[in-house]
């Protein structure tokens, strides 16, 4: 299984979106530090995680969310996780 994720920093506006094959392996190595890109933005909470079947899938969809409508789209999900908070 491949997953496409979307984490965010709590203290900075900052969105990543990434690929993996072991989320839960890639997001600790993201709060460790252990990312040059992310370091600065630490700590990170969850906004989207997606599972699918091929690697070409996943990046098809995090190629997407990159885009202009893609970002507008998480930017939405972020708000209204902001508002349930």
């Amino acid at each position: 299984m491949f997953y496409t994720y979307v984490i965010y920093s709590t203290l900075r506006r900052y969105i990543y979106v990434g690929l993996t094959n072991d989320f839960e392996r890639r997001f600790s190595e993201h709060q460790n530090g252990e990312n040059k890109t992310t370091k600065p933005y630490r700590p990170f909470e969850v906004l989207l995680v997606e599972e699918y079947n091929t690697r070409i899938e996943a990046r098809q969809r995090e190629k997407f969310l990159k885009t202009g409508i893609g970002k507008e789209y998480l930017k939405g999900l972020l708000l209204s996780k902001v508002k349930e908070n």
